[in-house]
């Protein structure tokens, strides 16, 4: 009966009632309106039944997160399927390393959306997996373990392909026939940006680190309005023709390019020595719609995004920028679930504190001598004070 919470709860529950007009809510006393509170299974003050399409959860946190994740999950009928090839040093959906997925998969598992790996050697893949991940192998498929995936794709299986820096564009580590299947390539290099103003402005430090400020129209991208980060990324190129549709979904600056040579020499744009001038495409979605043919009978079309980085949604880099918001909107448009891209779990924007060497050595500096120092000093200030006395 506190007006003041009342207000406070009010005021949050009418921003999914301004995006949402069907969206509908009533607060009750559990003390007053004890047969609702039972119908409702209500145990203790503060629980919340969130109510969907004659399926129902009780939350215990009344907060902007918890409520957007219980939509969710009630949203989703079944649970989705997002796997994760092993065996080749590609990225992980769950461990401590910073390379790692272990923030994202998370956030996924709060919209139905389980994780898991794969290894094409021990099993063949099934037709009952959503969405499948390829990211950034670091060895090179065999042909069998090459013609389950695109045994994957015949069927009309949906692909999330990561693909960062260093494999050659002719092999691909074993994908090269993939990419020609999907009618793409890799270039060779990494991306650079030496506009120095703006790295200033978005305190980045190293060229390769590539902000994407503007993005094209699509279901991905109409709720971005932040900037994301693709750090050490490697541009697409898109062929002509082919039955997919493709849509460029974020792409490097104007002046930016595709660097042929070691960084550590300089980078200043050559197009004899091979660099590739920009804007140039990072991530790409490709669809196609689906026939009788196919396995996947039940979907009307065939999705897949294609990076040229895999390191945005890495551990490191998913708190950066819109990048959290860029991985859950693509991951919503592979499974179809378009409606739910805009329905966004809002995070603080940055819970890591990163320090370089120079800032550790000042602040254990501080830490260490100056502050015991300044302790030490004071005690015996006031110690010989005390003794004058």
């Amino acid at each position: 009966d506190d007006p003041t919470l009342k207000t406070a709860v009010e005021e949050m529950l009418n921003r999914y009632k301004r995006e949402k007009n069907n969206f509908n809510f009533k607060l009750i006393n559990p003390d007053i309106d004890i047969e609702l509170a039972q119908l409702d299974k209500v145990t203790r003050y503060g629980q919340v039944v969130i109510k969907y399409q004659g399926r129902s959860e009780i939350v215990s946190s009344l907060s902007e997160g918890t409520i957007s994740s219980s939509l969710q999950r009630l949203t989703y009928n079944d649970q989705r399927s997002l796997v994760f090839i092993e065996g080749h040093n590609e990225r992980k959906p769950s461990g401590n390393d910073n390379t790692y997925y272990s923030q994202f998969t998370p956030k996924l598992a709060t919209k139905n959306i389980s994780s898991s790996t794969h290894h094409l050697l021990k099993a063949y893949l099934t037709d009952t997996i959503d969405l499948l991940v390829i990211a950034s192998p670091e060895k090179t498929f065999l042909k069998g373990e090459l013609d389950h995936i695109k045994k994957h794709i015949a069927q009309g299986g949906n692909l999330l392909w990561m693909m960062d820096p260093g494999a050659n564009s002719k092999t691909l580590n074993g994908l090269s026939e993939l990419a020609s299947i999907l009618n793409i390539n890799f270039i060779d290099g990494i991306i650079v940006d030496n506009n120095i103003n703006l790295r200033k402005t978005l305190g980045i430090q190293h060229p390769a680190m590539i902000p994407v400020l503007d993005y094209y129209p699509h279901a991905i991208t109409k709720n971005l309005s932040y900037n994301t980060l693709f750090p050490i990324s490697r541009g697409i190129i898109i062929a002509d023709g082919s039955e997919w549709k493709k849509s460029i979904i974020a792409q490097s600056m104007p002046q930016s390019w595709s660097e042929s040579k070691d960084l550590v020499d300089g980078i200043v744009f050559d197009s004899s020595s091979g660099d590739i001038a920009g804007p140039l495409h990072i991530v790409i979605a490709l669809e196609r719609k689906l026939d009788s043919n196919t396995a996947k009978v039940d979907k009307l079309s065939q999705r897949i995004i294609i990076a040229g980085d895999s390191d945005f949604l890495a551990n490191n880099y998913v708190g950066v920028g819109a990048n959290l918001t860029l991985g859950l909107s693509i991951i919503d448009w592979l499974n179809g679930d378009d409606d739910l891209i805009n329905i966004e779990i809002k995070n603080a924007p940055d819970t890591k504190l990163l320090l370089d060497d120079t800032e550790i050595m000042i602040i254990g500096f501080g830490f260490f001598i100056l502050l015991p120092a300044g302790l030490l000093f004071t005690g015996l200030f006031i110690w010989f004070i005390r003794r004058k006395r």
